[in-house]
C-alpha cells in the first residue's frame, strides 16, 4: 500500500518500501563495493569499522540506500582516504523514504505553486504529525524494520517544509479530508488530539493552507472514485496524481487532468466551508 499518508513515504508495501534507485546511487555503491573488496574487508568487517550494520552496507552498495554524511566521512579513511566518496556524495540523487512511484510527483510538488489534495483513507502526509505518521506506518503490513520506519517518517516530516509561508512564491494549498478519516482515531485518542490540534493550528495560522472537511453524510459526492491530487507548476502547467495498492500514477494528459479538476471543483462545493470545517475540528477536539 502506498500510504504516504498519503503524500510521500509508503507505509507498507512489499514492492515499494525501498526508495527509487538512481544511476548515481548505483554508481556510488559500486565504488564502495570495489574499494571495500580492494581493502580486503567483508561487509560485516567494514560495517564494524564505520559504525553501520552489514545490512546497511549491503543496501548502500546495491544503490538502495542514500548514504549519509557520517557514512562518507567514516568510510573514507577505512577505504584509503583517496577522496572518491567525498567528491561523489554531492552528486547523489534520490529522496530517501519515498516510494519509487511517488518520486516523480514529489519532484513536481517541490516547486508547485498550487497543490490540491482530496483524501478518503488517511490524513494527507503534509498535514500529519509525527505520531500519526508512525501509527499509520505501523498499521499496514508488512511492518517496516526500525531503520526503515524512521526513514519514512523523516522523509514525510521533511516534506512539510513545503507548507512554509516563507517560500517564494508560497504554495497555495487546498485539502479536502473525509470526516470519517478523523473520526477513526488512528493511533488512539492521544494521537488524535495532537493531530486535531495541529490541523486547527494550520487552519487558523497558516494563510497558505485551506482545509475542508467532507461530512460523513453527503448524498452527492464527486470523489467516489478515490483520492486525487493536483499540482500547478510555476509555468502554470497542471499535473494530477492517483494512488492505490502498491502503485501510483502520474497523470499528464490534459483531458484526464480536466476530469480530475472538474471532480475536485465539485468536491470543494460539496465539502464544508473552511470556516465550518474549522468549527467541526474544534468540536471534535473538544469531544476527546
Amino acid at each position: 500500500m502506498a500510504y504516504e499518508g498519503m503524500d510521500g513515504g509508503v507505509t507498507g508495501s512489499a514492492g515499494g518500501t525501498e526508495p527509487e534507485a538512481s544511476d548515481s546511487l548505483r554508481t556510488f555503491g559500486a565504488v564502495v563495493h570495489a574499494l571495500r573488496e580492494h581493502a580486503g574487508l567483508s561487509r560485516e568487517e567494514f560495517g564494524a569499522l564505520v559504525g553501520y550494520s552489514k545490512h546497511t552496507i549491503a543496501s548502500i552498495e546495491q544503490g538502495r540506500r542514500m548514504p549519509d554524511l557520517d557514512f562518507v566521512e567514516g568510510a573514507e579513511p577505512v577505504l584509503g582516504n583517496i577522496g572518491a566518496l567525498r567528491r561523489a556524495a554531492p552528486f547523489l540523487t534520490r529522496q530517501a523514504g519515498l516510494a519509487s512511484w511517488f518520486v516523480q510527483w514529489a519532484r513536481i510538488e517541490a516547486t508547485a505553486i498550487s497543490l490540491y489534495t482530496y483524501e478518503c483513507r488517511v490524513v494527507p502526509g503534509l498535514l500529519q504529525t509525527e505520531a500519526y505518521a508512525r501509527a499509520v506506518s505501523l498499521d499496514v503490513p508488512p511492518l517496516p524494520d526500525p531503520e526503515e520506519l524512521e526513514q519514512r517518517i523523516a522523509a514525510r516530516m521533511a516534506r512539510q517544509n513545503l507548507l512554509s509561508v516563507n517560500r517564494k512564491p508560497p504554495t497555495a494549498f487546498s485539502f479536502i479530508i473525509e470526516q470519517s478519516v478523523l473520526e477513526r482515531r488512528t493511533g488512539g485518542d492521544e494521537v488524535t488530539r495532537e493531530l486535531l490540534d495541529h490541523l486547527i493550528d494550520l487552519a487558523e495560522n497558516n494563510w497558505t493552507v485551506e482545509i475542508q472537511v467532507m461530512p460523513t453524510r453527503r448524498p452527492h459526492h464527486a470523489g467516489l472514485d478515490g483520492p486525487m491530487r493536483l499540482a500547478e507548476t510555476p509555468e502554470h502547467r497542471w499535473f494530477a496524481y492517483s494512488e492505490g495498492q502498491q502503485n501510483g500514477r502520474l497523470i499528464s494528459d490534459v483531458k484526464e487532468i480536466s476530469v480530475v479538476q472538474q471532480r475536485y471543483a465539485k468536491l470543494r462545493s460539496q465539502a464544508l466551508t473552511p470556516e465550518d470545517s474549522l468549527s467541526l475540528l474544534k468540536r471534535m477536539r473538544g469531544a476527546l
